[in-house]
């Protein structure tokens, strides 16, 4: 016996149409080696990009170096960004107001939503991105340009604008 709840949306449509599941499933271990490494000690692990999971979404797990890194307030047009805090202490940016985030603690961003992070001491944490767009060349550019590669201006703004990124 079936009871609809009003207050509950009903599952997307059907995806997969066939009779007896597939194996498609895929594992990334842990301990896997880092994709990016950053001058300051910390990482970035791509757990599950946009290519991975058909664009449904990216997932990374981002570890901070020694010292306090770490983007300033910005917004995207396109996607959500979400954090999910696994150990230590993240400054999260709320839209209104610095906070600091622990492990278990969660913060949801929607379009348009301003936000920030900055840790330090090795802290780590999940990030999300709906749909997953191709963060990746986000993050590979901007730690080279940290080792050094050159950015006009000019070539910023065009870059920030190619990956939704509107700084405040």
């Amino acid at each position: 016996m079936s009871f609809p709840n009003p207050l509950h949306r009903p599952y997307p449509a059907d995806v997969y149409r066939g009779d007896g599941g597939e194996v498609s499933a895929w594992l990334r271990p842990d301990g896997t080696e880092p994709e990016i490494t950053h001058r300051s000690g910390g990482n970035c692990e791509y757990l599950a990009t946009g290519d991975h999971t058909g664009g449904h979404y990216g997932l990374y797990r981002w570890t901070f170096g020694d010292e306090e890194s770490g983007p300033e307030p910005h917004f995207h047009r396109s996607i959500t960004e979400s954090f999910y805090v696994l150990e230590g202490s993240v400054r999260l940016y709320d839209g209104a107001r610095w906070v600091v985030a622990h492990g278990g603690d969660h913060l949801h961003v929607p379009e348009g939503g301003l936000h920030g992070f900055r840790g330090r001491d090795r802290a780590r944490m999940l990030l999300l991105f709906t749909p997953g767009a191709p963060r990746e060349d986000y993050f590979e550019t901007l730690d080279a340009v940290g080792r050094g590669a050159p950015m006009s201006p000019d070539e910023r703004v065009a870059f920030m604008l190619q990956h939704d990124t509107y700084w405040v």
